[in-house]
């Protein structure tokens, strides 16, 4: 088959709504490019594995194929276990070309997915009372940390909100409490939670439960999922690796 097999890599979870939702993504990438193999792997905790779909992919007469990383920044998902499957894949299928895309974020498709998940939750841009956080799962990479806090910051910039903070479920400060703190702090009058996150699970049931015993009633948005401005962003990463002039993992 000359052209690759588009085999998107989630993380995995134990919570069955995360497959669920990276499915769905991964539908919508289909429903934009019919002509293509798509394709769902997960590193871990979730079936099925990236190794084995890439043995699948050969096995069907691929002699090509692209990974695209469903993962928001370049952490240690990204810079190890993602080259490790691949390592591994090509050991395993000497004759499948395996080229790794780059991951999602930063890009402007994703914060366009963040705040319209927001929107659709019910939040006004034009709201001075509302204060948002943006709630990211939290690295000990402070540049995946960095990059959440300058989407908050750039949104911000562009509503007339009292403030939007990014805040961290995990291994990063600071966490749900604080961010809110700091919007009260602002004048904020109510608070909105808005997911850099493309999938639910326990990180996000935690950030909810937080937002929910430290702000009234706060309005809460659904992670990223299918949106179509994600989808779009695969198939661009995608393309960018499949060119004939890319790299080869």
């Amino acid at each position: 088959m000359s052209t690759p097999a588009l085999v998107a890599v989630a993380h995995g979870s134990r919570d069955p709504r995360s497959a669920r939702t990276v499915q769905r993504l991964v539908d919508e990438v289909r429903a934009q490019r019919p002509d293509l193999d798509v394709r769902t792997s997960f590193l871990d905790l979730s079936a099925p594995r990236v190794g084995d779909v890439l043995g699948a992919v050969h096995a069907d007469g691929h002699r090509e194929a692209v990974l695209v990383p469903l993962l928001l920044g370049r952490a240690f998902h990204a810079k190890v276990d993602v080259p490790s499957a691949v390592q591994e894949a090509a050991q395993r299928y000497p004759r499948l070309q395996v080229r790794t895309a780059d991951v999602l974020g930063p890009d402007e498709r994703l914060e366009a997915a963040a705040w319209g998940r927001l929107a659709e939750a019910g939040a006004r841009f034009d709201d001075p009372g509302l204060g948002v956080v943006l709630a990211g799962v939290g690295s000990a990479h402070a540049p995946a940390n960095r990059l959440v806090a300058e989407v908050a910051q750039r949104q911000a910039a562009r509503t007339s909100w009292a403030g939007a903070v990014a805040a961290f479920a995990t291994a990063a400060d600071p966490d749900v409490p604080a961010a809110i703190a700091q919007l009260r702090a602002r004048g904020a009058e109510r608070i909105a939670v808005a997911f850099w996150f493309l999938a639910p699970g326990l990180l996000t049931d935690r950030v909810i439960a937080a937002a929910r015993e430290h702000a009234d009633d706060p309005l809460i948005a659904e992670p990223m999922a299918d949106a179509p401005a994600v989808a779009d962003l695969v198939l661009s990463r995608y393309a960018d690796a499949a060119r004939p002039d890319a790299a080869t993992a």
